[in-house]
C-alpha cells in the first residue's frame, strides 16, 4: 500500500472508530524531519539537485530555466 492511497480504507472503517484509529496509527506515513524527500522543488516537485540557498527551493533544472527572470546573471 502506498502513501497516496492509504486513506481509501477509511470508507470501510468509518463505522468502527477503534479499528480506524489503530489502522491510522500503524499505516499513516510518518512525518519526515531529515533526508532527501523533505526538500522538493516548489516548481516541479523533483527531490534531487535541490537549491535551497536564498530561499529558492528549486531543482537545478528549474533554476536554469528561470534564473534570468528572477535576477541572476551568468558571468562566463
Amino acid at each position: 500500500m502506498t502513501t497516496s492511497n492509504y486513506k481509501k480504507v477509511f470508507k470501510q472503517l468509518k463505522n468502527k472508530p477503534a479499528k480506524l484509529n489503530k489502522f491510522i496509527k500503524h499505516n499513516a506515513p510518518k512525518k519526515r524531519t531529515v533526508g532527501e524527500m523533505l526538500h522538493k522543488c516548489r516548481r516541479c516537485g523533483r527531490t534531487g539537485a535541490h537549491i535551497s540557498k536564498y530561499g529558492l527551493n528549486l531543482c537545478r533544472q528549474c533554476f536554469r530555466e528561470i534564473a534570468r527572470d528572477i535576477g541572476f546573471k551568468k558571468y562566463s
